[in-house]
């Protein structure tokens, strides 16, 4: 697509062109939309005037509205409009995929602007290297996988993949994780982007999936759209993808709009974390051990290996699980301590034996440079963990798996310096920002300093069209068969959410061998669009996810029915530990705020249209 795409109203050189905003987005919402059978709501029409100054002087807006309010078609047209206006993309990152695919599916929300007002939007997504196909762990795999659905997936690669002779001109993107919706979560790890593979250096790089969508979107004229995860990997990055000549994940932006916005947080503390999985160290050093080097940098790699060995089973000896969650804690151990000072110092003399070896032998560049960023990532993770109550660390295990994963505990003062010191506007948009109003605690969390918000209820009548129902249980197994009599009294049509993946499949696990009038679609078993689509479609299956508390828009008699089988409590690991430990009230600073509003999204999954109707069952340990 060539060419800016112009701006859907005319601006005279006399006139401002925030003003003649102003009487296009009040004849779309009075006359053009109404005409095409879009109900106008005075919610709807206060929130554009309040965006409107927030595009208009540059500010960071808190825009709390509730479901049925039209937010997200609001927050789109201003974008569109600022967007050409800019001549700069707006970025909107969302929450997870699964509202991505509410904004960009086929009767999505844009779908639906450009046809009520006739415009075309370049809109292009942005996702996280995890949803693309990695080439240099398909192209082996294929050689020996008897995996059929693995296969096919090696029969769609693009015949450029493999042609070096093919000019770059035919190249186009492939290799989407939503490409490959029959996939299980499972089978796409065995082929997805792994973070061991050296992208830089990669002889598939210039025709790997990740690049070539990477260069497609970069051009999008009005909308990027990303999850939030990847906007902060964009954000931590930046400076040292420029220092290596790359690009940025993103490319500058005219505005930024964070819908569900309350989830941001959680996403810039995951873009920060340093993960250590047992492996990788003694992976990265046998490749080292191959290379031509000297035989005392040889003794100082197998050193190293021996006592990360030996730290790590330690680590793994101490560490205690916490219900609830994949999360061990670690705790405060000296031993344990002095063995990773002892690990730092021999990595740090291993990376100035690399630059010596790399001067005197002709080492390969591909592992050299895998060896040098995984040896500088470790040292710098050590670093955090070294230093007294700046991080938060806990052990995960996976099968046969562990990783030791270290997070910073505050996230504000990088926040504050490396986004909002940005003169361009700043949009939250969700239904849930505030505590009874007050914006102080999502914006001092964010490092945002000055700022404008607003609330406005949702126009939904809940109380005539919701109903909610607690309930008590004192085990497992009674409150199974309770939510049982409530999917067959519906006979399906419902949502259950579960506090985590572990209590997901309890009940997985209850409801085997059992039968059943009804399907039922567990989170991670495909793709998670093509689950919901399935769901959506199949208007009598069940839904069991333990993600899917904010983001899922499924409107209509597919889903009558949420089952919220118990409060969802942040889990007793090391991250809310850490929180807890500097709240002036664990339970009203951190807990209770964090399951109110996990449960208000929850419960918001139920009314999604005026035509909605239902009931809500809430579980509860007597």
């Amino acid at each position: 697509m060539t060419g800016m795409k112009s701006i859907p109203f005319t601006v005279a050189k006399n006139e401002h062109f925030f003003d003649r905003l102003g009487d296009y987005i009040g004849d779309v919402f009075y006359d053009i939309l109404p005409e095409q059978g879009f109900e106008m709501r005075d919610e709807q029409i206060y929130m554009a005037f309040q965006l409107e100054q927030a595009f208009k002087n540059k500010k960071t807006i808190f825009a709390e509205a509730g479901v049925g309010t039209g937010k997200t078609i609001v927050y789109l047209l201003y974008a569109i409009c600022y967007a050409r206006y800019q001549r700069k993309p707006v970025i909107i990152s969302c929450a997870d995929e699964t509202l991505i695919e509410q904004l960009v599916k086929e009767g999505g929300d844009i779908d639906k602007l450009e046809k009520a007002l006739g415009l075309e939007v370049d809109v292009r997504l942005a996702k996280a290297r995890e949803n693309y196909l990695c080439m240099k762990k398909l192209d082996p795999l294929s050689e020996y996988t008897e995996d059929e659905e693995i296969l096919d997936v090696y029969d769609s690669v693009p015949d450029f993949v493999f042609d070096q002779g093919i000019s770059m001109q035919s190249f186009y993107p492939y290799g989407d994780r939503k490409d490959y919706p029959w996939l299980s979560d499972k089978q796409w790890e065995q082929i997805g982007w792994d973070p061991l593979k050296q992208c830089a250096t990669c002889d598939f790089r210039h025709r790997s999936a990740q690049t070539l969508h990477r260069d497609y979107y970069r051009h999008a004229k009005d909308l990027i759209i990303c999850s939030h995860d990847f906007y902060m990997e964009h954000v931590w990055t930046k400076e040292s993808r420029i220092r290596e000549g790359q690009l940025p994940l993103l490319p500058e932006a005219s505005a930024v709009v964070f819908d569900e916005g309350h989830l941001l947080e959680f996403s810039a503390q995951k873009g920060l974390t340093y993960r250590f999985n047992y492996q990788n160290i003694t992976n990265v050093l046998t490749g080292y051990q191959g290379q031509d080097v000297r035989e005392e940098s040889l003794q100082l790699a197998e050193d190293i290996m021996a006592l990360h060995d030996d730290w790590f089973d330690y680590i793994s000896e101490i560490a205690v699980r916490v219900e609830g969650s994949n999360r061990l804690e670690i705790p405060a151990d000296t031993k344990m301590r002095e063995m990773a000072v002892q690990l730092e110092k021999m990595v740090q003399e291993l990376l100035e034996q690399l630059v010596f070896d790399a001067e005197l032998f002709t080492m390969d560049a591909y592992h050299t440079k895998i060896i040098e960023e995984y040896l500088e990532f470790f040292t710098y993770g050590l670093s955090i963990f070294l230093k007294n109550d700046e991080g938060v660390y806990w052990l995960e295990e996976d099968g046969d798996e562990s990783s030791l994963v270290i997070m910073p505990r505050l996230v504000e003062d990088v926040l504050r310096e490396e986004v909002f010191q940005k003169n361009i506007p700043f949009i939250f948009s969700s239904a849930t920002l505030s505590q009874d109003g007050d914006f102080s605690y999502i914006a001092k969390s964010l490092g945002v300093d000055a700022y404008d918000s607003f609330s406005v209820e949702s126009p939904f009548d809940y109380e005539e069209v919701r109903t909610i129902k607690e309930y008590g249980y004192s085990n497992e197994a009674e409150k199974y068969q309770g939510i049982a009599k409530q999917l067959e009294d519906n006979k399906g049509h419902s949502l259950i959410l579960f506090r985590s993946e572990e209590e997901m499949q309890g009940f997985r696990q209850w409801i085997e061998g059992q039968k059943w009038s009804f399907d039922f679609l567990f989170e991670g078993d495909k793709e998670i669009s093509e689950i919901v689509r399935a769901f959506q479609f199949n208007k009598s299956s069940v839904l069991c996810a333990y993600h899917l508390w904010e983001g899922l828009d499924v409107p209509g008699e597919a889903l009558t029915q949420v089952i919220i089988a118990s409060l969802p409590y942040p889990p007793d690991d090391p991250v809310f530990k850490a929180k807890r430990k500097h709240a002036a009230n664990a339970y009203d600073d951190v807990d209770l705020p964090y399951m109110q509003l996990r449960l208000k999204q929850g419960i918001g999954r139920l009314i999604r249209t005026e035509h909605d109707k239902g009931t809500v069952h809430i579980w509860k340990k007597a």
